[in-house]
């Protein structure tokens, strides 16, 4: 798997420019890609490319450092030496022209998107207010659903730790583990196994509730003939 070390695995090819325009195009839904950039390059090559048009996330871990006359809330890349991006793959040659972009991961010649899943998780992380840490990365372990709280719904990897429990969650093609504190009230049943596996298992019972709700809502409802006077 491409790590920031290794250049094996990563993409360094511009492509096509696709139909001789600059991909600033926010109305096609491309998959998310990793970006490998210049480290302590992260937030310069973030918005260069925001002002190129893509749609970009990089991940931060906030901590609040205090001086005696100030206090400033100091942010960090959970992802040292990486950021995010929707990019048409067979368009890329402008990302990669990108002051502090290195190159683009994938297998080969071939970008690889990041699992949808696995960004929104993240997302729903960085939005809850909670602060996320770096963490050893982690493929498999005891795996819970979020029930309550300001991460309900998202599905990891639950790890205790002497101060409580901490969600573990992952992107799996970078290798990378991040992880947030939780409260024990919000954690469901744990189950050994990997995250995806057992999330998607999450999703069929979930839908399998939806439409027995559906299928209770029709029982009983026959024919009606409808008399007009």
């Amino acid at each position: 798997m491409p790590t920031q070390g290794s250049r094996a695995g990563c993409d360094s090819y511009g492509g096509s420019v696709f139909g001789g325009k600059r991909m600033g195009v926010r109305a096609q839904q491309w998959p998310w890609f990793a970006i490998l950039v210049r480290t302590g390059r992260e937030k310069t090559a973030n918005l260069l490319l925001e002002n190129s048009g893509y749609e970009c996330f990089l991940p931060v871990s906030r901590s609040t450092r205090r001086w005696s006359d100030r206090t400033k809330v100091i942010e960090v890349p959970l992802f040292p030496g990486y950021l995010f991006c929707r990019m048409n793959p067979h368009s890329r040659l402008t990302v990669l022209m990108t002051p502090g972009v290195i190159q683009i991961v994938g297998v080969g010649k071939t970008p690889i998107p990041v699992e949808e899943e696995e960004i929104e998780a993240i997302q729903h992380v960085q939005k809850s207010g909670l602060s996320a840490m770096p963490w050893p990365y982690m493929q498999i372990g005891n795996v819970a659903q979020i029930l309550e709280g300001p991460l309900r719904g998202l599905t990891g990897i639950i790890v205790k730790i002497k101060s409580g429990m901490k969600l573990v969650l992952s992107v799996s093609l970078l290798q990378r583990s991040l992880a947030v504190e939780v409260e024990r009230n919000w954690v469901g049943e744990v189950q050994a196994g990997k995250p995806a596996e057992i999330c998607a298992v999450h999703r069929r019972q979930s839908l399998a509730r939806t439409d027995a709700v559906h299928l209770g809502a029709m029982k009983g409802v026959g024919d009606e003939t409808i008399q007009v006077d």
